[in-house]
């Protein structure tokens, strides 16, 4: 059997897997479930340092010391962020408990696995499937199947050893582009759930099935002439170097305010920045792109190796290097999504100029992605807030990990939706409410036909008008009654407040 009928045979058996597992589970309570997630986190966890060391040596991208923080990120954060989270029966009731929301699970989730975050993305979607009920069998990218598969087997074996039902969890290792188009289109496929490149989140949603994909994030960072430029700078070339830039929130363009412009640059420049001369900056251009197309070879390398491949070198300790550009588009390599420590530099006078830089860097290639703004005038930060085609604006912090939910209070997530402006149908940090399928029970609060007379529970009518002690339909009802001469018994009849 050749590969291609190899990979679509493991698809579907481990989908089938995957689903009788899930039609057990689905029956488990939170207790059990929460019992399950938490042995999995801490399972996680401890290999955080192993696993990044395994993704680093079979992808070749990043820093091992960069993806341990994603590992432990994806395992420990996630699940103190999900503490009291509700994902099983009655989740909430509302409207003075006239509505129950009951969470009921998707069902079997087909999750693709990108090269560049392949074992903490795995451990993520795992462990948000697991809260949710959803079984979940993963795609990985070609480059990173080995490491992959042994991030979900440490949390798989965990969840098993706690009591999850065997085969609830599947990773294909015979990966072909026929095995994974089987995987999304089988049957047994309830949802997509896609994390990778826009080509692959494209081919995610043509197949018909419901989908969360994500968008590429071509980030750009304003800094403001009201900033605090120590702390921008820190923050932009921590973002910049942080597993090479290999996130997709990774800050990729800088638009500075022209009165700050030489102060910024400066302050960058103590952070490990290397602001390249014409020559350097037209040699990387050839780096980055490869007849035409991003060179993955230049992908996740540190700063010293691009600049090896580019024929130049620079001081030990540089952590990004930094081009003065005033274009952006397909004639300037510079201005795209590079997934590498490189920086575009503009200067723009005045943040409406900035942000209309801002929104032109969005469009080429990140829009609705991500922002990062460094700036205290708070008229600025609320202009920003809303004009900029981005879902998510972080605000004085490092964008790269801002907008995964690592330095604010955002969903802990390594999928970010753009929304629709990026072609998502969600601008959200997916978690495990989005694996769920939420079914209300309404009871009636406006009758069409009023109950018959005598003895009724007053637990599902509208809230009492403030004073009265009573709902107020229950004192129109009784008066209508008594108007009709059908008095009802007199331990049911409400009975008027006074008057002030």
């Amino acid at each position: 059997m050749d590969q291609d009928l190899r990979s679509i045979q493991q698809a579907r058996d481990l989908l089938r897997a995957a689903r009788e597992a899930q039609h057990a589970y689905k029956t488990f309570s939170q207790e059990q479930v929460d019992r399950i997630v938490a042995a999995m986190a801490a399972a996680g966890e401890r290999e955080a340092q192993r696993l990044a060391r395994m993704a680093h040596e079979e992808t070749g991208f990043g820093r091992p010391e960069s993806k341990t923080l994603k590992n432990l990120f994806a395992t420990k954060t996630l699940h103190e962020r999900m503490r009291g989270m509700k994902t099983c029966g009655i989740i909430r009731k509302l409207e003075n408990d006239t509505i129950w929301e009951i969470a009921t699970p998707m069902g079997v989730v087909a999750a693709l696995i990108p090269s560049t975050n392949p074992t903490s993305t795995a451990m993520y979607k795992a462990i948000i499937a697991a809260k949710a009920r959803c079984g979940i069998v993963m795609s990985p990218h070609p480059r990173a199947v080995t490491c992959t598969a042994e991030a979900l087997r440490v949390v798989a074996e965990a969840a098993y050893q706690a009591g999850a039902p065997q085969g609830f969890f599947g990773c294909m290792t015979e990966v072909s582009l026929p095995g994974t188009n089987a995987l999304l289109e089988d049957p047994a496929t309830d949802l997509i759930l896609a994390t990778g490149g826009s080509a692959m989140v494209r081919a995610a949603y043509s197949k018909g099935k419901p989908a969360y994909g994500v968008g590429s994030g071509n980030v750009p960072v304003y800094v403001d002439r009201s900033a605090n430029l120590a702390k921008a700078a820190a923050d932009i070339l921590y973002g910049t170097s942080f597993d090479w830039g290999t996130l997709c929130s990774t800050e990729r363009a800088v638009i500075a305010d022209a009165p700050i412009r030489t102060k910024l640059i400066e302050a960058m420049k103590e952070q490990g920045a290397y602001f390249m001369n014409d020559q350097e900056k037209e040699a990387v251009r050839g780096v980055i792109l490869h007849k035409g197309r991003l060179n993955v070879e230049q992908v996740g390398k540190s700063p010293a190796h691009i600049a090896r491949m580019a024929g130049f070198t620079v001081p030990e300790g540089t952590r990004a290097l930094v081009g003065e550009v005033d274009r952006v588009g397909k004639d300037e390599p510079l201005s795209m999504e590079t997934l590498s420590p490189i920086l575009a530099f503009y200067t723009e006078d005045g943040w409406q100029a900035g942000c209309a830089r801002c929104i032109e860097v969005l469009h080429f290639g990140g829009i609705g992605h991500t922002l990062g703004l460094h700036a205290t005038n708070e008229r600025v930060i609320e202009a920003f807030a809303l004009e900029k085609p981005a879902m998510r604006i972080v605000v004085n912090t490092v964008a790269a990990l801002g907008s995964v939910g690592y330095t604010n209070r955002l969903f802990p997530a390594m999928t970010l939706g753009p929304g629709t402006l990026g072609g998502s149908i969600t601008s959200d940090n997916i978690s495990p409410l989005h694996l769920l399928n939420v079914k209300r029970l309404a009871f009636e609060t406006d009758p069409i036909h009023p109950a018959a007379p005598g003895p009724r529970s007053p637990a599902h009518t509208r809230p009492a008008t403030p004073g009265d002690g009573h709902g107020w339909i229950d004192t129109i009802e009784a008066r209508l009654r008594a108007r009709a001469g059908n008095h009802a018994a007199p331990e049911a009849m409400p009975v008027p407040a006074p008057s002030p």
